[in-house]
């Protein structure tokens, strides 16, 4: 019997110049993309231009391309920086400019910092339960003083490659499961 695959988004959670989320999400990527039951694709938040919620009306186009963007997916993988003990304004605010989109999808969230991301991802879990969100219990998280060269260039740990891939898992088969719950 051939399973249907679920499609990913890897939500890259910065958008400030500099940032690392982009390696984090590539390396997330490359070890994902060897599955057969799922496809990955980065997701850049930089790319859609996002208006601040609330600033204009919810028809902006920019705002119904991010929403069209996020409905077409079957879960997600958050890149998740640690910003004063939060995740960013820009990931808040790209989170708060889709509702239904999100609703009934399973996520996993990879995060770092100078304490692997751990309030951050705590913070965005609250977050995803308000948004319908399933997030899965696996948690890679990345140090910037252990796992980045210079605090710069991600350089992982080989140790979390098997949690970055049991986190995958996870995700791939609660975003199957749920996607019969979206009657897809």
């Amino acid at each position: 019997m051939c399973k249907e695959t679920v499609k990913i988004g890897i939500i890259l959670g910065s958008t400030r110049e500099g940032r690392n989320s982009p390696q984090v999400g590539e390396w997330v990527k490359s070890l994902s993309d060897k599955r057969e039951d799922a496809t990955f694709e980065i997701v850049d938040i930089v790319d859609f231009h996002l208006p601040f919620f609330g600033t204009t009306a919810m028809n902006d186009e920019r705002i119904i391309k991010w929403n069209q963007s996020v409905g077409s997916y079957d879960g997600f993988i958050f890149i998740v920086q640690e910003y004063n003990h939060s995740i960013t304004g820009a990931l808040k605010n790209a989170l708060d400019l889709a509702r239904e989109p999100w609703n009934n999808k399973a996520a996993g969230i990879v995060s770092y910092g100078s304490v692997g991301g751990a309030r951050a991802a705590e913070h965005l879990r609250g977050i995803l339960g308000e948004l319908a969100i399933a997030d899965v219990r696996t948690h890679p998280a990345f140090s910037v003083f252990t796992d980045f060269a210079d605090r710069f260039t991600f350089k992982p740990a080989d140790l979390h490659v098997p949690v970055v891939k049991k986190m995958v898992n996870e995700v791939v088969s609660w975003s199957s499961a749920l996607k019969t719950l979206r009657g897809k």
